[in-house]
């Protein structure tokens, strides 16, 4: 098995040097294993029509044998879209390490964090694992930092509806961009310090961003919201 794992990071890094990939290529990746959102296809239709007019291209599957191909190179960002459960097999991690290790960035909505509970890597990657959640609802969001460019958009205090997780083993090195405020919902277990909005510069180069919203099929005609999306790609992707 240790002879496998390392055969494959080797090749993967033997691909990722002599691949001469396209800049701005986005994976849309939507597998899902147990709970399925009914808003998934909006949102990669979204996304898509977000590349067309922001110079990126989209690609969308929910087939996890992406990972295994040396297609996964030429790829930018991966985005987790309302992803659930157990996706990717052992080979598929392997790849999908050796991308961000090599400088890829990575992109997780909402149920990206209710995804691959048993993959320690991934939970350190997204930054945080789903706990529960009450009633889909109005809250109030915090933003923390205003003039980072992924909510540099947003006002002070912003008012939306949506499904609310709770979280838990929260990574404790993660630049929190926005915070839900508890008292403006019922059902949050977390306290005042209830992050929403999060990312990570990683060792490979690449980024790590995750945003809870998106559960609705509203949220992805939700001007505020989408705008919010496209500038979580866009920073993942140039840093800006």
């Amino acid at each position: 098995m240790i002879f496998l794992r390392n055969f494959i990071l080797l090749t993967c890094l033997f691909t990722f040097l002599s691949s001469n990939a396209q800049p701005r290529e986005v994976l849309v990746f939507h597998k899902t294993v147990d709970f399925e959102h009914n808003s998934i296809k909006t949102g990669y239709q979204t996304l898509t029509k977000m590349g067309v007019s922001h110079g990126f291209s989209v690609t969308e599957t929910a087939d996890a044998g992406i990972f295994e191909s040396s297609d996964l190179v030429k790829y930018d960002l991966v985005i987790f879209l309302n992803t659930s459960g157990d996706i990717l097999n052992e080979v598929q991690q392997q790849n999908f390490e050796c991308f961000i290790d090599n400088g890829g960035s990575f992109f997780g909505i909402h149920s990206a964090a209710d995804t691959e509970y048993e993959w320690e890597w991934y939970g350190r990657l997204v930054g945080a694992y789903f706990t529960n959640h009450p009633e889909i609802q109005k809250a109030e969001i915090r933003v923390l930092e205003p003039t980072h460019p992924a909510v540099a958009h947003l006002p002070d205090t912003w008012t939306r509806t949506d499904e609310w997780y709770n979280y838990k083993i929260i990574q404790p090195d993660l630049k929190v961009l926005l915070n839900l405020d508890e008292s403006t919902y019922k059902g949050g277990t977390m306290g005042k310090n209830h992050p929403i909005a999060w990312y990570q510069d990683l060792q490979g180069g690449g980024r790590s961003v995750y945003t809870g919203g998106g559960h609705t099929i509203e949220s992805y005609s939700e001007p505020l919201f989408v705008e919010h999306l496209l500038r979580c790609i866009l920073f993942a992707m140039d840093g800006r």
